[in-house]
């Protein structure tokens, strides 16, 4: 008997990933965050079967990371347009894009990421807000937070109580 997955523990990682780990619903949210909009698209662009297609743009529309606008009444005809929740999926797709040019692109960089009013070649990391420091130094690592229940907290060391109360009220640490 086949499993049907992991269960919801909630893990944050989890759960995105039932909105956007498979491949088809990365890989349209990457053409809609560079301009994509209607279905033919979609389609021209991925070689997707529109059966599949239209699975995945269901899925992303009822996880509202995407929405459908009518641009023709006859025939009806719909464009599907990047909801706040999907705009801010970009520097997913972004750091996924480094990470496989770092490791996986023995023949060189096939897309890369330019900043547009310079033309120079940007080469991303993820940083904290508050300390301005990447989140690869080692002083970063997970914690439960103040909603984990107990499987989480037995994966994760606890933060301090000063910490839970910082967090609780959306100031962070200082480190």
């Amino acid at each position: 008997m086949k499993r049907a997955g992991p269960t919801d523990t909630g893990c944050p990682v989890l759960r995105s990933l039932k909105h956007v780990g498979e491949s088809w619903s990365f890989l349209i949210l990457r053409d809609a965050l560079a301009g994509a909009t209607r279905f033919d698209e979609f389609q021209r662009n991925l070689d997707i079967a529109p059966n599949i297609l239209t699975s995945r743009l269901k899925s992303l529309v009822d996880s509202g990371l995407m929405e459908k606008r009518r641009y023709s009444e006859r025939p009806p005809r719909e464009e599907y347009h990047l909801t706040e929740r999907g705009r801010d999926f970009r520097p997913v797709v972004q750091a996924l894009l480094a990470w496989g040019n770092q490791h996986f692109a023995p023949e060189g960089e096939s897309v890369v990421i330019v900043n547009t009013e310079t033309g120079e070649q940007a080469e991303p990391t993820m940083v904290d807000r508050r300390s301005g420091r990447p989140l690869s130094d080692p002083v970063f690592t997970n914690a439960a937070g103040p909603a984990a229940n107990e499987r989480i907290r037995r994966r994760y060391p606890a933060m301090t109580e000063f910490q839970l109360r910082q967090v609780s009220r959306g100031r962070g640490t200082d480190r």
